[in-house]
């Protein structure tokens, strides 16, 4: 799988994307990862716009990531796409959560732009 990665004061985010037919999987994890979160994005051509659904795990944070990439990454190419999140660094600050969320989405952006290129 083709890898991302994107470093942080707290450690490494890393996202591995692959294609499954037209469709796209996604992981994107940072320091202990896991699956904290699954999201759907599926792209409605009658009405033109993207939507994404999410499932998350007892006691995570990751369900907004998740969700937002999804919408993001459907958005912008038209397909389908799973994205499973899990990003944990122990006792991270309110500072370092807004990096690390800046970091995530300077990675969508970049898979965004590399799958736009193909």
């Amino acid at each position: 799988m083709p890898t991302i990665t994107k470093i942080t004061s707290r450690g490494e985010l890393v996202l591995e994307h692959r294609n499954l037919g037209d469709d796209i999987i996604v992981t994107l994890t940072g320091g202990d990862g896991h699956v904290g979160a699954v999201a759907v994005g599926y792209y409605d051509n009658t009405h033109g716009h993207a939507s994404s659904s999410v499932i998350t795990l007892p006691s995570h944070r990751d369900d907004a990531i998740a969700l937002d990439a999804a919408r993001k990454i459907t958005s912008a190419t038209h397909n389908t796409t799973i994205l499973t999140a899990g990003i944990h660094f122990p006792d991270i600050t309110d500072k370092e959560i807004r990096e690390v969320l800046s970091k995530a989405d300077e990675l969508i952006n970049d898979l965004i732009t590399s799958l736009m290129e193909i």
